[in-house]
């Protein structure tokens, strides 16, 4: 059976059950008066973290490399302005964004693929 639009959206308001921080680079000065960037909190939205893939690779000298996938579901106009160069950080951990799906082009939510950064 298929769900009305207003169906949908309910639904994936339910979804949407953690604070998420969008942040993107921001140019400035510095003293050299040369360009450069940082890091910067640009807003905080509702989102889904849906944990996707992890692989644990054993490296030399008895160190581990963890690669830890998520999907990251969004609504579409919390999060259409959105891009790859950004990154999110969620309850202190970082999110490097892998790429991003607009599924069906149903401009209803974003799926947004990422790796887990661990600092």
């Amino acid at each position: 059976m298929l769900k009305s639009r207003e169906e949908k959206t309910k639904e994936l308001l339910t979804v949407t059950d953690t604070k998420i921080e969008v942040w993107g680079r921001e140019e400035f000065k510095n003293e050299l008066k040369e360009t450069a960037y940082r890091d910067k909190s640009i807003k905080t939205i509702w989102a889904k973290v849906i944990p996707q893939t992890g692989k644990l690779q054993s490296q030399a000298a008895d160190t581990k490399l963890s690669n830890v996938s998520h999907k990251i579901l969004v609504r579409y106009g919390a999060g259409k302005d959105i891009t790859q160069d950004m990154h999110f950080k969620v309850r202190g951990n970082r999110f490097d964004i892998k790429y991003i799906l607009n599924p069906y082009y149903a401009d209803e939510w974003l799926e947004i693929f990422c790796e887990e950064i661990i600092e």
